[in-house]
């Protein structure tokens, strides 16, 4: 079988597809793949590596329904149509689990970041303005004992609450469509409506799908709604919020800083106004971005793949195509 992979990826993945039998081929360009390349090149292959990136929509399915499997080398699958590949007898695969400590971790280094502005702090140094020790340069806000609300109780976002409790003694609230009785009893976290949420954390923290419930679900209302010493993170899905009602609010001292791994759009255009702003730090959806990681994404995908090729139940299935 002939595999495609649409960017490069650590290669034990590819060792283990190689190591089975199958032709392995990977774009190694340093841009995207384009979407009319890409839906070409796919009519001479079995199966792909997608990116979150990559648009595979119904169209690019239904001239591509020869393919047995894609999988996302991600958790998300927004970017595939499940539906339309479920109808065209293709399996869909993803990432679970691997990346769920990577991702936390990077959240608190975010929330770590903007709090204590060290983006802007850096930044400064770098221009030469560090000439002296000022009392009130580069005042932040103290974590210890502040309440931490998680929009989206699953297992990254447990995952960052857990730690934010157990290193800075942060009060946990969270909004989630159903109780999380263990993570309750756990850190004594309190599962509240998504307005409580906005208006009594200090730390708003973002960890959902992106869904039709979910899009820009955090706009200028919400931020309305939030603490004007509030910081708020995103690690899930750039779709959740509003980048302009985003910047408004921390213009407009709605909200006092922003922690970003993911934007709307992506990439992030290099004159967007947040970069500006003093208490806004932003990474180029690195959330995953550990050896180790990305290392288990690798070996998940190919696994996926062999999976399909027999028939069997995907590591990460998206679809259940063989469940």
């Amino acid at each position: 079988m002939k595999i495609f992979v649409t960017a490069e990826i650590l290669p034990q993945g590819i060792e283990e597809l190689k190591n089975a039998g199958h032709q392995v081929e990977v774009w190694n360009q340093s841009h995207q793949i384009p979407y009319e390349q890409l839906l070409q090149k796919a009519k001479d292959f079995d199966a792909l590596i997608t990116m979150l990136s990559d648009q595979i929509d119904r169209n690019f399915l239904e001239v591509n329904k020869h393919l047995k499997v894609i999988t996302n080398y991600a958790v998300g699958h927004n970017n595939i149509d499940s539906k339309a590949a479920t109808e065209l007898g293709i399996a869909i695969g993803n990432t679970p689990d691997v990346l769920t400590e990577a991702t936390a971790d990077l959240a608190l280094s975010l929330l770590l970041n903007v709090s204590r502005q060290i983006t802007h702090a850096q930044k400064q140094i770098e221009a030469g303005h560090w000439t002296k020790w000022g009392a009130m340069d580069y005042l932040g806000h103290s974590l210890r004992g502040k309440t931490l609300g998680i929009f989206g109780a699953g297992r990254i976002g447990r995952c960052f609450a857990t730690t934010c409790a157990r290193a800075f003694s942060m009060n946990i609230l969270y909004c989630a469509r159903s109780p999380k009785t263990d993570f309750e009893n756990e850190l004594g976290a309190k599962r509240v409506e998504f307005k409580e949420l906005l208006e009594q954390s200090d730390v708003v923290s973002v960890h959902c799908d992106l869904n039709d419930s979910t899009k820009e679900l955090f706009n200028a209302e919400s931020f309305s709604l939030m603490k004007p010493s509030s910081i708020f993170i995103n690690t899930a899905r750039g779709g959740v919020h509003n980048e302009s009602d985003l910047i408004s609010a921390l213009s407009n001292s709605k909200i006092w800083g922003a922690g970003l791994d993911v934007t709307n759009p992506e990439p992030m255009s290099a004159n967007s106004p947040l970069l500006t702003i003093p208490t806004v730090a932003v990474s180029p959806h690195i959330g995953s971005a550990t050896i180790t990681a990305r290392n288990a994404m690798s070996s998940i995908v190919a696994q996926n793949i062999l999976k399909a090729f027999e028939q069997k139940e995907l590591i990460g299935d998206v679809n259940k195509l063989y469940s």
